[in-house]
């Protein structure tokens, strides 16, 4: 099975001038069919979308918590699938946060009820979930709202994304094994950063290693800092593969 992973945004804290806020991409076949699940849609990533992929052919969003560089664009996607020339289109699952209904409702300044729900079947993260290949799992992390990473396994490969989070135990155990960390590196070292937010390029090294994963990719580096700069920082602890993430990059997993 042939699995794509597309960075559709990688900017960090909000849209940089070479690429939107999070958001990422995976398609991969089955029965016939490309299966297609996004993870994060933050600030100005569906725009891009369009790029890469029909937004009318997602078959389920994954949020991993709700700051606006990761889920804000719902609300543009809600309004795409509400209004579209075609007529309204079929509700699609959006697992987040528990609050994900509430704040998404809110963002667009909608009645709580019906919100977004005739649009988004929402569910809160709460074990596996399957959709057509993807088998996609999630553990809280250390943010100061509640934070999820994910991992997706799909043909036999494994791709864990941290969301935001500091360094945690609940981060490494996932990546256990995984072949690709995709790992936040909003941060840098020799700083007095606030504990439990971000990492450190260092950090996301660390994290790796410990895991033994395959591939460390970095992400979510804010525009105010220089992507080498976390890369030379996470080549401290981290001898294996690594790349930094741009947008529109293509990974084949």
């Amino acid at each position: 099975m042939n699995t794509r992973l597309t960075v559709v945004g990688c900017s960090g804290s909000y849209p940089g001038p070479e690429s939107p806020a999070s958001s990422y991409l995976l398609e991969a076949e089955q029965d016939g069919r490309t299966f297609r699940i996004l993870l994060d849609l933050g600030n100005g990533s569906l725009g891009h979308l369009h790029r890469y992929a029909d937004p009318l052919t997602i078959d389920a969003v994954f949020l991993s918590h709700l700051h606006a560089d990761h889920c804000l664009d719902m609300c543009g996607y809600y309004v795409m699938r509400k209004y579209h020339p075609t007529g309204p289109q079929p509700r699609i699952p959006v697992w987040g946060p528990p609050d994900a209904p509430g704040r998404l409702a809110r963002a667009y300044d909608l009645p709580l009820d019906p919100g977004m729900t005739e649009e988004f079947d929402f569910h809160p993260h709460a074990g596996p979930v399957q959709v057509g290949p993807f088998l996609v799992e999630t553990v809280g992390v250390v943010h100061p709202v509640d934070a999820f990473a994910l991992k997706v396994t799909v043909g036999g490969r494994a791709l864990v994304y941290s969301g935001d989070t500091g360094p945690c135990k609940e981060l490494t155990d996932l990546a256990a094994g995984a072949d690709l960390l995709l790992c936040e590196a909003s941060f840098r070292d020799g700083v007095d950063n606030p504990p439990d937010l971000h990492m450190t390029g260092s950090e996301c090294g660390t994290t790796a290693t410990d895991a033994g994963v395959g591939r460390l990719v970095l992400t979510h580096i804010p525009p105010w800092h220089d992507p080498q700069v976390a890369y030379a920082e996470a080549r401290t602890t981290w001898t294996g593969q690594l790349d930094l993430a741009v947008a529109g990059m293509v990974i084949d997993l």
